[in-house]
C-alpha cells in the first residue's frame, strides 16, 4: 500500500468511524473544522502475556490498565481477523515499553503460546538496558514463577488483594518512566 492509498483508507474510514486507531502510533480523527488531525499515542505501551486459562484475569488487568492511561496490548483486543497473529504478537511485545507476564498454577508449566511469548519477551529484554525493568511478571495465584525469571527478576502478587498488586505494577512503571525523562 503505497501513501495516497492509505491516505484515501484513512479519509474513506472517518467518513463511517470518529476515529481510526493505528496501534502503537496514534489516533486520526476530523476536528471541528472537517480536516484530518492526528494525535500520537500517549502513555506507555504494554504487552499483557497470559494462557487461555487465564483470560479472564488478563482482561481485568488490560481494563484496569487502559482506564488509567496506559496502552496495553493484549491479543483479544488487538489482533484482528486475517492477521498473522505469530507476527503481529512478536511485533506487539517488541514494540513494547513494558511486557506483563501474568503466572498461573494452571500456566506456570504448560506449553505453548504463553511460554513462546515468554521466550521472545526475554530476548527482547536483553536489548533493555541492565537497570531498566521491560518484564513485569506478576502472579495471579500462589504458583511458582519459572526460574529463569525467578532468579533475576522480583514478581509482583495480584492476590489476593488485586488492586493493591496492580498499584505496585504501576508503581514499577511510574519509576521507570520518571527515569527515562
Amino acid at each position: 500500500m503505497n501513501q495516497d492509498q492509505l491516505a484515501r483508507l484513512i479519509r474513506e474510514t472517518l467518513d463511517r468511524s470518529p476515529e481510526i486507531e493505528i496501534d502503537g502510533l496514534g489516533v486520526f480523527f476530523r476536528g471541528s473544522e472537517g480536516r484530518i488531525s492526528f494525535r500520537k499515542s500517549r502513555g506507555p505501551r504494554i504487552f499483557i502475556a497470559y494462557a487461555e486459562e487465564d483470560v479472564r484475569f488478563a482482561l481485568e488487568l488490560y481494563s484496569a490498565l487502559e482506564e488509567r492511561g496506559y496502552k496495553p496490548w493484549i491479543d483479544r483486543r488487538k489482533l484482528m481477523p486475517g492477521q498473522n497473529w505469530i507476527r503481529r504478537i512478536e511485533d506487539a511485545i517488541s514494540s513494547s515499553d513494558f511486557f506483563v507476564a501474568c503466572f498461573s498454577k494452571k500456566s506456570a508449566g504448560k506449553r505453548g503460546g504463553f511460554q513462546a511469548e515468554i521466550r521472545y519477551a526475554l530476548d527482547c529484554a536483553r536489548r533493555v538496558p541492565l537497570d531498566d525493568v521491560f518484564m513485569i511478571p506478576v502472579r495471579l495465584d500462589d504458583c511458582r514463577v519459572p526460574r529463569a525469571i525467578s532468579r533475576e527478576t522480583q514478581y509482583v502478587d495480584l492476590f489476593p488483594d488485586f488492586d493493591a498488586g496492580l498499584n505496585r505494577v504501576l508503581a514499577i512503571i511510574d519509576a521507570q518512566l520518571q527515569k527515562a525523562a
